[in-house]
C-alpha cells in the first residue's frame, strides 16, 4: 500500500515496483551434473534448497532491483513489532536504525509518523551518528495510537553536492556544474509555485556564462539544500517493511500516587461500616498528603458461602465482613455495590468529589467469584467443575481460597465470558472510572487481555490498566507488551545495595523500559515484608522515600503505613495481623495525624516528588558510587539539568552509616572545577561539595535518607517546607 506523505508540503513520488524476471538469470558458471533423484530428496530432507530452489527464492524478495538500500537494526522495535512502545502525551520518541546502501553514493533517511487514524504521513530528517547509524525523533501530542516507519534512498543531490566540493581541475568542475543543472532540472519538474521558477533559474546558473568558482558557490548555495531535500526524487526510495506502533496515554501512567484503603474501614465511628459519604470526609486529607489516584479493593457484594472470618479463619461468626475478592452474592455481582457501602448514585457522586480534590478513583477488578455469585448458576459452563459435582475453588497451595471459584477460560462459551468481562470495564467507565487496578491478571488469558485492553481504549484511549501480577518476569513483561499501563514489581523484596541497583538499572535502562513502566509499592493488603516487621520507622521511612524517588509511580496501603503498622499473623508470615482483607479497621484521624504517625513525612515527600519534574519519569535515573554497601545513592535530571535531585539512602535501619560518594558529575551537569550546593528537602539542610568525593553520614533514628535538590548557581535555590525529626 503506497503511503501518502506530508512533508511542510514537499511532494513525494510513490515508489514504482517492479515484477520479479521470469527468465532466469544467465550464468557463467559451468553447469553441473544432475543429481539423481534420491540425492535431490536427501538435501530436501536436510532442508538445504538446490541452486535453482535458492535462486528462486530470492527473486521472489526482489521487488525492484534498482532499490539498493538496507534498514535494520530499529529501535525501538518490540519483538518485530508485534508490540507497541508506551510514551504519554508530549513525549518524544527517538528511533534510530542502521541505514547503508552498496557503493559511495550519498543517502538521504527520514522518519515518518502518523495517528493511526490519519492517511496522512509527517516526516522528520534522520542524522547520521557514527557506522551507517542514523537517529530521529518526533514528538506524540494526541491520545491513542501512533505509528511510525523510515523512509531512504540513493540521493544523487547530495553525491554531486559532495563531488562538487572535492573537484580541484577545472574540466571536473566544468563537466559536474552540466550534472547538476539536469538534477536541479528534474527537481524543478516536480516543484510548484515560487519554488519551481527558482529551481529552474539556479539550474540555469549553473550553466551559465559566469565564472566556474561563482557557479559552484550556487552549487554550495544551502537554500538550494533545502528545496533539493524538499523536492527529493523518490523514485527508488526504500520503505522499513513495518509500521511500528506507540500507545500514548496521558501524564497520570507516568507519573502518579496512589493511595489504597479499604472504604468499609472508612467510618469515623468505631464498629461501624463505612460507607462512600464516609469516604468523602477522607477526601482533603488524602489531597493533602499529595495523592492523585485513591484505589479501592473490589466495593462489590461479598458472597456469604463459605465466607472467611478475622484472619482468614474458616469458621466466620454471623457479623464478619468476608473478604472483598470474594466477589458476588444474592445481592449482585461485579455490576454491583455492597449495599452498607451506599448506592451507584453515592459512588457516582464520590468519583465527582475526589476530582475537586484533584484525586481520581481507581478501582480493583478481581475476575472471580464468590460462590453465591449470580454467574455460578446464569453460567456454570464458565467454571470448572470437579468428579464430586462441586466447583473448584482457587487454590495456590499450600494457600486455599474457599470462598473464591475462578473462571474457566477454556469452556466452549468462552467468547461471551470475554464479552462479559469488558463489560464490566465498560459499566464502570461509565460511572466515571478510567484508573484500574486488575487482581492477578497473569492468571487469565493472554490473548484476552490484548483484545480486552484494545477494544477499551478504543472508547477509552486515556484509561489506564495497573497490573497486579507478582509473578515471572517474562509472564509480567507479557502483560505490560499486551496493553498494560503500569505494572506491579518485586520492588519490596529487593532491600540490598546490590539487588536495588541490579533491578532499577533493568527497569530504567533495558529495552523493557519502552513499554514496561513499574509502580512501586511500599505495602499491600497482602505484603507486609521482614524489612517492614523488623525495621521499625526508619524501615517504613527509607522505603517511601526509595519507592517515590526511584520510580514515577509508586502506591501504598496507605493506613497502615502511616501507622507504621508491622505485626504479622504469625513469624515466617507476610500477612497482616488483624488483616483488613476479612475485617473492619476503625483507625481515627487522631491517630492518623498524632505524632506516632509517618503523615507528615509522607505529605513532605509527595510534595518533593511534585515539585521536581526530574522526579516524575524513570529513564534518566543513575546509580552513584558509595564506599559502603550499606548507602545507596542515584540521581535523576531533566534533560537540560534545570532540575537535578540526588538522593542518599542508608539502608541498615538500625545503625548509622557513613561514606564517601564518588559522583558523576557530569551525569550531574556539574562543573569538576567549581564549588555546587546541595540542599536536603527533608531536612532543610544546606551544604557546599566540590568534585565527586563528599562525606555522607545518616543515623537511620534521626533521618535515614537524604534528598538533595543540587544547585548549580547560588541564585536558583528555592524554599521548601522539611521534616521535623
Amino acid at each position: 500500500m503506497t503511503k501518502k506523505t506530508v512533508v511542510d508540503d514537499n511532494k513525494m513520488a510513490p515508489p514504482t515496483e517492479l515484477a520479479p524476471p521470469t527468465v532466469p538469470i544467465a550464468s557463467t558458471e559451468k553447469k553441473r551434473p544432475e543429481k539423481p533423484a534420491a540425492m535431490a530428496s536427501q538435501d530436501s530432507i536436510k532442508g538445504t534448497p538446490t541452486r535453482p530452489a535458492r535462486d528462486r527464492a530470492i527473486l521472489r524478495n526482489v521487488t525492484d532491483g534498482r532499490k539498493r538500500i538496507i534498514i535494520n537494526g530499529v529501535t525501538p522495535e518490540i519483538e518485530g513489532g508485534r508490540f507497541p512502545i508506551k510514551r504519554t502525551v508530549g513525549d518524544s520518541v527517538l528511533v534510530e536504525a542502521d541505514v547503508f546502501m552498496d557503493g559511495h553514493d550519498a543517502l538521504s533517511c527520514i522518519l515518518q509518523y502518523r495517528k493511526s487514524s490519519d492517511s496522512i504521513w509527517r516526516e522528520t530528517p534522520m542524522y547520521p551518528l557514527v557506522n551507517d547509524r542514523w537517529r530521529g525523533e518526533f514528538k506524540v501530542l494526541e491520545l491513542g495510537c501512533y505509528e511510525y516507519t523510515i523512509t531512504a534512498w540513493a540521493d544523487p543531490f547530495k553525491s554531486w553536492r559532495h563531488d562538487l566540493n572535492c573537484w580541484l581541475q577545472l574540466e571536473d568542475i566544468f563537466i559536474n556544474l552540466l550534472v547538476g543543472e539536469q538534477i536541479i532540472s528534474k527537481a524543478s519538474e516536480s516543484a510548484t509555485g515560487e519554488d519551481a521558477q527558482w529551481l529552474a533559474l539556479r539550474a540555469s546558473a549553473l550553466v551559465s556564462d559566469q565564472s566556474l568558482d561563482y557557479r559552484r558557490q550556487l552549487g554550495m548555495d544551502e537554500e538550494l539544500a533545502r528545496l533539493m531535500e524538499r523536492y527529493a526524487d523518490r523514485q527508488l526510495a526504500l520503505t522499513y517493511d513495518k509500521n511500528l506502533l506507540v500507545t500514548v496515554d496521558d501524564e497520570r501512567a507516568r507519573f502518579s500516587t496512589w493511595y489504597e484503603m479499604f472504604p468499609r474501614s472508612s467510618s469515623t465511628t468505631s464498629g461501624k461500616h463505612g460507607t462512600f459519604k464516609d469516604c468523602e470526609i477522607w477526601l482533603p486529607r488524602i489531597a493533602a498528603l499529595g495523592f492523585d489516584v485513591l484505589y479501592f479493593p473490589p466495593i462489590h457484594p461479598i458472597g456469604r458461602m463459605n465466607r472467611k472470618g478475622k484472619n482468614n479463619s474458616l469458621t466466620p461468626t454471623p457479623d464478619d465482613v468476608g473478604s472483598p475478592w470474594a466477589v458476588g452474592s444474592t445481592e449482585g455481582g461485579h455490576k454491583d455495590i455492597l449495599p452498607a457501602l451506599g448506592t451507584i448514585k453515592d459512588f457516582r457522586q464520590l468519583v465527582k468529589k475526589a476530582k475537586e480534590h484533584g484525586i481520581e478513583i481507581a478501582l480493583d477488578i478481581a475476575l472471580q467469584c464468590a460462590p453465591d455469585h449470580p454467574y455460578v448458576k446464569q453460567h456454570p459452563e464458565w467454571f470448572r467443575w470437579r468428579p464430586d459435582g462441586t466447583v473448584q475453588y482457587a487454590e495456590n497451595p499450600p494457600k486455599k481460597y474457599q470462598d473464591i471459584y475462578p473462571f474457566n477460560f477454556e469452556n466452549n462459551d468462552w467468547r461471551n465470558l470475554w464479552e462479559e468481562i469488558k463489560s464490566i470495564f465498560e459499566f464502570w467507565i461509565a460511572q466515571g472510572v478510567r484508573i484500574f487496578r486488575v487482581d492477578n491478571p497473569h492468571t487469565k488469558p493472554f490473548a484476552m487481555w490484548e483484545w480486552l485492553i484494545t477494544e477499551v481504549k478504543k472508547k477509552k484511549p486515556n484509561a489506564i490498566f495497573l497490573a497486579e501480577a507478582f509473578t515471572r518476569p517474562k509472564v509480567m513483561h507479557q502483560l505490560a507488551k499486551l496493553g498494560y499501563s503500569q505494572s506491579y514489581t518485586y520492588y519490596a523484596w529487593r532491600n540490598n545495595k546490590w539487588e536495588l541497583t541490579e533491578y532499577l538499572n533493568e527497569l530504567t535502562h533495558s529495552p523493557g523500559r519502552e513499554y514496561f513502566r513499574p509502580n512501586f509499592w511500599t505495602n499491600t493488603p497482602d505484603i507486609l515484608t521482614d524489612y517492614l516487621q523488623f525495621g521499625g520507622w526508619p524501615a517504613f521511612m527509607s522505603r517511601l522515600v526509595m519507592a517515590a524517588t526511584m520510580t514515577s509511580n509508586y502506591g501504598m496501603y496507605g493506613p497502615a503505613y502511616e501507622m507504621i503498622e508491622n505485626i504479622a499473623v504469625k513469624h515466617g508470615s507476610e500477612e497482616y495481623l488483624d488483616s483488613e482483607k476479612y475485617q473492619l479497621r476503625y483507625r481515627s484521624f487522631q491517630d492518623l495525624d498524632g505524632p506516632s504517625s509517618l503523615r507528615n513525612f509522607i505529605a513532605l515527600v509527595n510534595r518533593i516528588r511534585k515539585r521536581n519534574p526530574s522526579l516524575q519519569s524513570d529513564w534518566s535515573l543513575h546509580f552513584h558510587q558509595v564506599d559502603n554497601d550499606q548507602i545507596i545513592c542515584y540521581s535523576k535530571a531533566t534533560d537540560n539539568h534545570t532540575n537535578v535531585v540526588l538522593v542518599v539512602v542508608n539502608l541498615d535501619s538500625n545503625y548509622t552509616q557513613a561514606g564517601w560518594t564518588q559522583l558523576d558529575l557530569e551525569v550531574l551537569g556539574i562543573d569538576h572545577q567549581q564549588p555546587f550546593k546541595v540542599h536536603d528537602l527533608l531536612t532543610g539542610g544546606h551544604y557546599t561539595w566540590k568534585g565527586p568525593n563528599n562525606y555522607v553520614e545518616l543515623n537511620p533514628h534521626r533521618m535515614p535518607a537524604h534528598v538533595f535538590l543540587i544547585h548549580h548557581h547560588p541564585h536558583t535555590e528555592r524554599d521548601f517546607d522539611t521534616f521535623d525529626a
